[in-house]
């Protein structure tokens, strides 16, 4: 059991490389922002699927063409995947929006504003 954990593992991190690479350097529809990252790729244990999760910087719209645009990539992508990494089956590949960057950027302004703020009211009470 160990051992297939591992395996997996691997598995994933090579395929979220190799689908950072696909997209920064080989995708050419103007749909799928530049500033897409691969944050992270699971892959089922049997090799069929592939969950690979996005992050695109921009807003609401931007998003939506990217997932739009990836996912009318995809039969480019998989064959690209197949040269790339040397598996049984290259998966079939759902992309998700992942929103959790942002999210973050966003919480740290928030808590960065708070502690201006604190921080204010401490100099006036002085």
């Amino acid at each position: 059991m160990r051992k297939r954990s591992i395996k997996n593992t691997r598995v994933n991190a090579e395929v979220q490389h190799e689908l950072t690479n696909i997209i920064q350097r080989g995708i050419k529809d103007p749909r799928v922002s530049q500033w897409t990252s691969v944050v992270a790729a699971v892959v089922a244990p049997d090799l069929k699927t592939a969950k690979a999760y996005v992050s695109v910087l921009g807003d609401a719209k931007v998003k939506e063409d990217t997932i739009i645009g990836l996912k009318s990539a995809e039969g480019y992508i998989r064959r690209e995947l197949a040269k790339s990494l040397n598996m049984r089956n290259t998966p079939e590949i759902t992309f998700i929006l992942d929103e959790s960057i942002e999210y973050g950027v966003e919480m740290s302004k928030k808590i960065d504003e708070v502690n201006k703020d604190l921080h204010y009211e401490d100099e006036n009470d002085a």
